[in-house]
């Protein structure tokens, strides 16, 4: 980048969410300065976890800023290991971002610390890594344009995935690149719609879901409602494995609906996680950032997230008398991939019996024990005990906080007269591929599925 030919050139390198669903990590050089674009933990079995431990990609004293799209652990995870290992920049994300990720990290740090040991090996970091994360952490506004380096602005704007979630627009000499995060699954019962974008060169594009679509809003809740009028005629048990941030939220959400219109039976229910519960008091706290819906709801004095016998298990105690507890009865225990936290322990006394139902309401990476059951193994092995699958297993996409294939081609359409190149990204390989495939064919816009240590040249000229 010496000559003025190469003054407007930047460099974009894959280091982490490409060819891979987990990770995310971008990483943009220019003659001005470079970013870096979420930081996450690889995710969804031993082999790909233990990655999480290598040096990254590219030198963390040299990295000036980092942007984080929200604060699921696969953007924010490996945050304070970049830190550890000598990052001294700024980190930029909305405000409830910054909220969310102190929380998730804390969460995060208790089990890296339990793993660690078992493995007689170096935490990926430490309390102290978190605190000083922090530090150079602010809370931007959306649409607030912001200096970024001389001659660069960025600017967040709404990416209706979870509370505080951004899509990041970086601007140069009338030119832009913007990183999706992860796009929401509108409309969404809780947040605002995906912002639409008109006009942009580069987009690094999320394709979680770029081969398939999700059932419609409506189609949902009917199977929701239906498993736990199920669950009652059954008198078993309803395990729902929830993911502690934005799924939760929305579960509950419609669940008081059912509650408070009588559409359901009345029984006992459990929110069975410390961090689901606490990820819920921070959602209150923040409902400007809710849709125009939920707070015209809330001003009129309902709690959405709270109903009759619904009850919050924060400490183990409280977690263990769920066993005695009469059935019907529904729990919904982290984590949503059942790699981990409380619903391990569920799954152990409840798989077995043939009257209770496992019901996935998100995405299983490939590796994690969801997948494995969610692809039909009569068998688990849960702490060294092989536990029988016989608890019916049932799978609702449409809980998803992603957008669905059609909804990923109907954001990108908006900028195919504008845009120059789309990199699918943070999608497994086949939905990567089909998403790039897709917008050729459909709306001719340049698109590939780039691979991990990929690097190309994006002309700012």
């Amino acid at each position: 980048m010496q000559n003025k030919s190469q003054e407007h050139v930047a460099q974009l390198s894959f280091f982490g969410g490409a060819g891979d669903v987990t990770g995310a990590n971008f990483h943009f050089q220019t003659n001005k300065g470079t970013f870096v674009v979420d930081c996450g933990l690889l995710q969804g079995g031993s082999q790909s976890e233990g990655k999480n431990w290598d040096d990254f990609l590219y030198d963390p004293t040299k990295v000036d800023v980092v942007f984080v799209t929200h604060s699921h652990q696969d953007h924010i995870g490996r945050l304070p290991k970049l830190v550890k290992d000598g990052f001294r920049g700024k980190i930029y994300s909305t405000l409830p971002t910054r909220e969310l990720s102190d929380v998730m990290l804390r969460d995060s740090m208790s089990i890296m610390l339990d793993d660690a040991k078992k493995q007689g090996r170096e935490p990926l970091y430490e309390e102290q890594d978190i605190v000083e994360t922090l530090k150079l952490w602010k809370g931007v506004p959306y649409h607030n344009v912001t200096e970024l380096f001389p001659g660069w602005t960025f600017e967040f704007k709404d990416a209706g995935h979870v509370l505080g979630s951004a899509l990041v627009k970086v601007s140069h000499n009338k030119k832009s690149i913007l990183f999706t995060g992860d796009l929401g699954n509108s409309p969404n019962v809780l947040l605002r719609d995906i912002e639409k974008i008109s006009s942009v060169d580069y987009v690094v594009m999320e394709s979680v879901y770029g081969d398939r679509n999700h059932e419609h809003v409506e189609e949902r809740s009917d199977l929701l409602e239906r498993a736990i009028e199920d669950i009652a005629q059954r008198k078993g048990t309803l395990l729902i494995p929830v993911f502690s941030l934005e799924r939760t939220q929305e579960i509950l959400f419609e669940i008081n609906e059912f509650v408070e219109h009588n559409r359901i039976p009345k029984m006992d229910m459990y929110l069975d996680s410390p961090l689901a519960i606490e990820v819920t008091r921070i959602y209150k706290q923040n409902k400007e950032f809710l849709n125009d819906a939920i707070r015209k709801i809330i001003a009129s004095g309902d709690d959405v997230f709270q109903f009759p016998k619904l009850f919050f298990t924060k400490s183990v105690e409280e977690s263990k008398s769920i066993n005695e507890a009469h059935n019907p009865k529904v729990i919904l225990a982290g984590s949503g991939m059942m790699n981990g936290g409380r619903v391990i322990h569920h799954a152990l006394r409840y798989l077995p019996d043939k009257n209770n139902i496992l019901l996935f309401v998100g995405y299983q990476a490939v590796g994690t024990l969801g997948r494995v059951i969610q692809d039909g193994a009569h068998k688990v092995t849960i702490y060294g005990n092989e536990v029988p699958v016989k608890a019916e297993i049932r799978t609702i996409s449409g809980y998803s906080g992603h957008a669905g294939r059609d909804e990923l081609v109907a954001f990108a359409e908006n900028f195919k007269d504008s845009v120059k190149k789309v990199f699918c990204v943070m999608g497994e390989p086949k939905s990567a591929m089909f998403l790039a495939q897709r917008l050729r064919d459909y709306l001719g816009i340049m698109a590939s599925a780039p691979s991990e240590g990929d690097k190309v040249e994006l002309d700012f000229s």
